[in-house]
């Protein structure tokens, strides 16, 4: 029996020592009258099944690399006797201890082969991501341009100061009437001089210039009135459905906004923008009328040239503060009514002449007009159009292209043909 119990001791000895063993049992020790129970180190399969559930996708392009520190996991002992208490087992197992892995390490496959660590990178945030930089563009020395445009015009005395929009409304009559009668001004003075466009209004608001006036005079009557501003025949249609659908639609007043202003009839976004600076006291946009087009592209305020002013007010309020939006109007209307003309400008007393990339540049031809008295070789009759009369309120006012030698009855509607050519004789 004795010998039996000491080959017994024996066994247990060897086997508690055994490799085998070490991996999957827990280790008890003595260490005075306390039990110290110790899990075994880890697994090399289950270190590499851990690694696997939470390892990171791989980026290509790592900006911050940051060191993963793996500790040895201590399990549970697999025995349901609970140990009187835990202690350390790092000096008894050294395989227990393990270092952590840099970006060089690899690790061991099951299937024998290795593979490299997978790390987790970490990208570095720009605080500007997302954001679209645009660059602000705006014409060189376009504040000194101004600067001396403000320096020629202190003095006032251009048409438009005068006889402008602004004053072409009576200041002793209700608000919407006062706005009415701007609108009709800024719907006359189209393809109009301010001078025609002020005479015109003078006899309108002695006639009496209200939504009900308008709709309540006859169009020869009303013709005879506005004439002789440009296209006055289609200006009394557009006052007429102006007026009436003042009165449905809009009480009687003007509508106070863009949208509003550019769904009458005959009102375009210049005179929309105009009349909602001038009659509302708010500034919407840009009046661009041909001289602010044509000044703004001589004085070079666009990035490519600009065909319409239409596309001129676009490019214009894209760079252009907006402080400055009601002050540009007048600015260069009167500077183009004065200096800056439609046709050989007076480049040398310009302030902008040195700066300007259009100054000292020959003019586009002008055409002389038919038959024009100023015309060295005025062409014959029989070669020239012929230009229909209109009948109607023009017939009193002499038209400056006849002379006193072309009568009334040679001006017909028709076009006639060329002179046959003569016949060379071989």
């Amino acid at each position: 029996m004795q010998r039996c119990m000491r080959f017994g001791n024996a066994a247990r000895r060897v086997i508690m020592t055994s490799p085998y063993f070490l991996q999957t049992s827990s280790v008890v020790t003595r260490s005075g009258n306390q039990t110290v129970r110790c899990a075994p180190p880890t697994s090399l399969k289950s270190r590499i099944t851990k690694q696997r559930r939470n390892a990171e996708p791989a980026f290509p392009v790592a900006v911050k690399v940051e060191e993963e520190e793996e500790e040895a996991s201590v399990s549970q002992p697999r025995s349901s006797a609970q140990p009187s208490s835990i202690g350390d087992c790092s000096a008894l197992h050294p395989q227990a201890n393990v270092q952590p892995k840099t970006e060089t390490d690899s690790v061991p496959l099951a299937s024998g082969g290795r593979r490299k660590r997978q790390l987790k990178v970490e990208y570095d945030k720009d605080e500007d991501e997302g954001r679209v930089k645009t660059e602000r563009w705006e014409p060189p020395e376009w504040r000194t341009q101004l600067d001396y445009i403000r320096e020629m015009r202190s003095s006032r005395d251009a048409p438009v100061d005068n006889m402008g929009a602004q004053k072409c409304y009576d200041t002793e009559v209700p608000a919407h009437v006062k706005r009415f009668q701007v609108l009709v001004s800024l719907m006359l003075s189209s393809q109009t001089k301010d001078q025609v466009t002020a005479a015109a209004m003078q006899k309108l608001r002695a006639h009496g210039c209200t939504v009900e006036n308008i709709l309540s005079t006859d169009d020869e009557t009303l013709g005879k009135l506005i004439y002789p501003v440009g296209f006055w025949r289609n200006k009394v249609k557009y006052l007429k459905l102006t007026s009436a659908m003042l009165q449905h639609k809009f009480g009687g007043d003007i509508p106070d906004s863009v949208e509003g202003l550019v769904s009458l009839p005959g009102v375009g976004p210049k005179m929309a923008h105009l009349a909602m600076d001038i009659a509302w006291d708010q500034v919407s946009g840009i009046g661009v009328d041909t001289h602010v087009h044509r000044i703004s592209n001589r004085l070079g305020w666009h990035r490519k040239p600009t065909k319409n002013p239409e596309e001129t007010r676009k490019a214009l309020e894209d760079w252009l503060p907006r402080e400055l939006w009601s002050e540009i109007n007048w600015l260069l209307v009167g500077f183009g009514q004065q200096v800056c003309l439609p046709v050989s400008p007076l480049c040398s007393m310009c302030l902008n002449q040195h700066s300007c990339p259009s100054a000292h540049r020959a003019s586009p031809a002008k055409h002389p007009k038919v038959r024009s008295p100023r015309s060295p070789h005025s062409p014959t009759p029989s070669s020239s159009f012929k230009l229909k009369t209109e009948t109607g309120p023009e017939s009193a006012v002499k038209d400056e292209t006849r002379t006193e030698e072309s009568p009334p009855a040679l001006i017909t509607p028709t076009i006639q043909g060329r002179k046959p050519r003569s016949k060379v004789d071989h």
